[in-house]
């Protein structure tokens, strides 16, 4: 199955300090500790995540200032809008069962994502300081209607629940699952607990693969070898535990999920994948971190449910994996074999 993001030139980067005359609404919550951005526009997506004192950890696309109004219709194609959005898996499904575009029904087109969900304005709900529940437009191409809630956790001020619902709009069945897509920069180092070499798979042109490790059972990236013009992948893992981890710019930014066995996702995607891209400057590039939720049957107005805790923690220790770890078996119990 052809997976994979926007290509890398395509994207145009900025930096989160060029985005403060974006047009878009911007709503922030914040706690004692962490700020979140979400816009009520573009499907309502999430712009900024970071310790107060700290960067945004969160990969921004240029067309956020200079497309903040995209026409939304079934013939759109994608914009590099980045942030956390929420899709519809499996990928193959996107366009086959749907009528709103025939040509792209008729070509099993695996892109671009459906409009409907990644560009529509959102309905705000409920609003306060500390939470922001945002209810989307019913989609003709996934056949859903997506309701969004941003709320901290009101015992850890460091963490925020990110809920997503789809209801099914249609007058009959439609399988789906939920999948969280949270994109950050190519330079973040993540880490994720798998078991077993057998528990990763990669896809993506062999020349440019990124380089991977299992260390004591947890999954890296290598670093990128001097002479890499490029790096491009998608890596679909099945996770021994509920969670990942990614360290960037002095913060630990840890998303943690329901833990759910192999048969409970969709077989064409993991529980976790992580796709990556970047060039010889890795911190101008993009790691997507994505979640998938069970893949589920909804019978006609039947809603279905997944949520991840972001936690966010400042960090200044060493940069090696071994500190790392250490530092999430010590805060938040994050412990693996060895630890």
């Amino acid at each position: 199955m052809r997976t994979f993001a926007m290509p890398l030139f395509l994207l145009a980067l900025c930096h989160p300090a060029s985005l403060h005359g974006a047009e878009v609404e911007r709503i922030r919550l914040r706690s004692t500790e962490v700020v979140v951005e979400i816009t009520p526009a573009l499907g309502g997506r999430v712009l900024h995540v970071g310790r107060v004192d700290r960067p945004n950890l969160i990969r921004i696309g240029e067309p956020v200032v200079s497309q903040p109004t995209p026409a939304v219709s079934a013939d759109a194609d994608d914009i590099g809008y980045l942030g956390h959005d929420v899709w519809l898996g499996p990928q193959s499904g996107w366009w086959s069962d749907q009528h709103a575009n025939p040509s792209r029904r008729a070509a099993r087109a695996v892109w671009p994502p459906d409009p409907f969900l990644a560009f529509a304005e959102t309905r705000v709900v409920a609003r306060a300081p500390d939470r922001l529940v945002l209810e989307g437009v019913d989609s003709p191409v996934t056949g859903v209607r997506l309701l969004k809630s941003f709320a901290f956790d009101p015992s850890d001020p460091s963490t925020v629940v990110v809920t997503a619902t789809a209801r099914n709009i249609r007058s009959h069945p439609v399988a789906r699952d939920l999948w969280f897509n949270t994109r950050t920069s190519a330079a973040t180092r993540v880490y994720v607990p798998v078991a077993d070499a057998g528990d990763v798979r990669v896809d993506g042109a062999k020349d440019v693969l990124p380089a991977w490790r299992i260390d004591g059972g947890v999954f890296s990236f290598l670093p990128a070898p001097a002479e890499a013009a490029m790096r491009r992948g998608k890596v679909f893992l099945q996770p021994s535990a509920g969670w990942m981890a990614g360290f960037a710019q002095g913060q630990a930014f840890v998303i943690r999920f329901d833990h759910q066995p192999r048969a409970a996702i969709h077989p064409e995607h993991g529980q976790i994948e992580l796709y990556l891209d970047h060039t010889r400057d890795v911190q101008a590039g993009l790691l997507e971190m994505e979640v998938h939720a069970p893949f589920r049957t909804l019978a006609a107005g039947e809603a279905m449910q997944a949520r991840e805790r972001w936690t966010v923690l400042a960090y200044d220790g060493p940069e090696t994996q071994d500190a790392q770890l250490a530092f999430l078996c010590e805060r938040l119990e994050l412990c693996v074999a060895g630890q």
